[in-house]
């Protein structure tokens, strides 16, 4: 009898000096930079809109998500297209990344808890951490990321990006 041995693909992506990593399962798509629409009257964090495919898809500065220093575009700085469900409702989002680098296959014995005290960033967010050679990995549950008030914000800018009403 084969004992079988559940694995988990992760995309880990760099933020700052930080490496996280989403499920793939979330990750629909992974973009070079491109032209980004700007949306008045947006959170800070939310970069602006961008064309996918004709459809308006909302950004996120995932750093600033974070608390940490505005994203720094770059030639390596990617779009991570994400599937987030919150509230039972299923949305697309753009999230900006430093650079992609691998997919982990993870399994669940590799995943240790995350800290409970003494971390810079929402540990709500953080459903694990791996280590990797000398550094940390952080697992990170999009789900949790993106918050109601998140969702809200992004659909309206999403809205004003599809088209400027004129009342």
């Amino acid at each position: 009898m084969e004992e079988k041995l559940t694995l988990n693909s992760y995309l880990s992506f760099k933020l700052g000096k930080e490496t996280f990593a989403s499920n793939v399962s979330k990750v629909l798509n992974i973009l070079e930079m491109m032209k980004i629409t700007k949306v008045p009257k947006s959170p800070s964090y939310m970069k602006g809109v961008i064309n996918l495919r004709g459809d308006v898809l909302p950004l996120v500065d995932t750093r600033l998500k974070f608390g940490m220093p505005q994203t720094e575009i770059s030639t390596n700085t990617c779009i991570l297209v994400l599937n987030v469900e919150v509230d039972g409702e299923s949305i697309n989002i753009g999230a900006l990344v430093d650079f992609v680098q691998e997919v982990l296959e993870l399994g669940e014995s590799d995943i240790q808890p995350p800290p409970n005290i003494g971390s810079k960033y929402k540990s709500e967010f953080i459903y694990g951490m791996v280590k990797s050679g000398e550094e940390f990995i952080m697992l990170l549950d999009m789900d949790k990321v993106f918050s109601v008030d998140d969702i809200v914000s992004l659909k309206e800018a999403n809205n004003q990006g599809v088209k400027e009403k004129k009342v």
